[in-house]
């Protein structure tokens, strides 16, 4: 009875925890030859040894567990919703603040924020397995809003990266992390579905938030009649106070999370080792996982970025314009949520590999070769539909291959990567654009081949973890 006891407490994996997935279908029980109940392969699972913890055991629902999918929502909204904002203060400072900057210089605001957003996964991960999320998505509230608040009053190019591609980042990235690393405690069978909903809030907040940013600009630079004192008032008056307003949202959204976001497991404090957040990347499959997700990122922020000012380039009117990027992620919403329902289904790794080609394809096929306003608009709703399943399912397909007591150091050592491919994307874009004399071409086909190109590897890793069988849930 007291070994029961124990082993539902959730403590630790025991010597399960020492042995590192090998890529293999192999369980992570293998010294019992258990089940690998994350794989869910073997028949007639019999369970972890005494005292280890059992992901079947989470409640997959419950109030504490579905206030902490509301609070992942909110955090989401403010952290990765924010980052999917990018396009739009590209497009801005390149008319306005910065414009005696060249557009990959520019990019490096933009590109600093998503690094930020994702390097300090691994220290974030290792803070969160000692401590919990409590601490973090305090310091992460007040380091965004502060950066907010400093980039409403910024005017030289340090000031916006120090402020907004820095602080702003890191905070976001303080309650990103902690949100996407609870789920896994409280849900198992419907964990696909709980991340999709919690990356929703990324997608809302990707259509709220540019709007609330361009739209005072707008409405000062369409409301006055000398366009000096316009260009004046522009970062003074509607940007300021746009970033101003911004802030005080954010800061309430995540009030809520701070207050909702709990782990089911407490926090069990080990010392620090630097080789912990290596140890991932002998795996074969994290290292395929891992490679396909650093390729799909250097092209997947790209349309996100660039795409206002390619429907401009092809003779879209910028008051259109503002609004591809609110729609790509309205149609990312969906893609956030959906496809990770139909993953706990059909398995997460076929599901990915799916949507990935999609988002690939689309690109090359529709994006390309997009000349008129009406196939500008479609590429932008399809493409964020497509690209949407990313952000929910990559912290799923850790899970799947981890021990959930390492989620948070697993999860971050994938982002870490990927991080690398964001900071070096949004630069290369930029001078991809200068290459092609202000066209887009070359910038469109270096995201979609990449795109491809990551897909490809991620069925790499699924055919190793599973096999050839295409009727393999996965």
């Amino acid at each position: 009875m007291k070994e029961q006891e124990k082993g539902q407490a959730g403590v630790d994996l025991g010597s399960a925890s020492a042995q590192p997935l090998d890529g293999s279908r192999q369980s992570i029980y293998e010294d019992s030859k258990t089940a690998d109940v994350e794989q869910g392969t073997p028949e007639k699972p019999q369970g972890p040894p005494p005292g280890a913890f059992d992901p079947r055991q989470n409640p997959d629902g419950g109030l504490k567990a579905w206030l902490c999918v509301l609070g992942g929502f909110c955090s989401l909204f403010c952290s990765f919703g924010w980052i999917n904002c990018v396009g739009v203060f590209q497009t801005y400072y390149q008319m306005h603040q910065l414009s005696e900057y060249a557009p990959d210089t520019i990019a490096w605001v933009a590109s600093l924020e998503i690094f930020f957003m994702f390097c300090c996964g691994p220290v974030i991960g290792k803070l969160f397995d000692n401590y919990g999320p409590k601490w973090l998505l305090v310091a992460g509230t007040v380091l965004e809003v502060f950066g907010l608040m400093m980039t409403s009053l910024s005017t030289e190019y340090y000031q916006f990266i120090l402020a907004q591609g820095v602080c702003s980042s890191i905070g976001a990235s303080l309650v990103f992390y902690p949100a996407m690393s609870t789920i896994p405690t409280w849900f198992f069978q419907k964990r696909g579905f709980a991340f999709g909903i919690i990356a929703g809030g990324s997608s809302l907040g990707g259509v709220i938030l540019p709007i609330m940013v361009w739209i005072p600009a707008m409405f000062v630079l369409t409301h006055k009649a000398d366009p000096h004192q316009v260009q004046r008032l522009i970062p003074e008056v509607g940007f300021a106070w746009a970033m101003r307003t911004t802030a005080f949202l954010i800061f309430f959204m995540l009030i809520v999370a701070n207050l909702t976001i709990t782990s089911r497991l407490p926090p069990k404090p080990t010392p620090f080792d630097l080789f912990e957040f290596l140890r991932p990347l002998r795996e074969p499959a994290f290292q395929l996982l891992a490679f396909g997700c650093f390729i799909f990122f250097l092209g997947m922020f790209l349309p996100i970025n660039y795409i206002i000012l390619e429907a401009i380039h092809n003779g879209m009117s910028a008051d259109l314009a503002q609004y591809m990027v609110p729609i790509l992620n309205a149609a990312s919403f969906f893609g956030r949520t959906l496809p990770g329902f139909i993953a706990d289904k059909v398995g997460r790794y076929n599901t990915m590999f799916v949507m990935c080609s999609f988002t690939g394809i689309i690109t090359l096929a529709l994006w390309l070769p997009a000349k008129a306003n009406a196939p500008i608009i479609v590429f932008a709703a399809l493409f964020g539909f497509g690209s949407g399943a990313f952000v929910s399912l990559a912290p799923s397909l850790v899970a799947q291959i981890s021990d959930v007591r390492k989620i948070g150091v697993r999860t971050g050592t994938l982002f870490a990567v990927i991080s690398i491919a964001a900071l070096i994307s949004q630069p290369i874009g930029g001078a991809l654009v200068t290459r092609w004399d202000g066209a887009y071409t070359g910038l469109q086909i270096y995201a979609g081949v990449l795109m491809c190109g990551g897909a490809v590897v991620l069925l790499l890793a699924r055919i190793k973890l599973a096999g050839l069988k295409v009727s393999t849930k996965f």
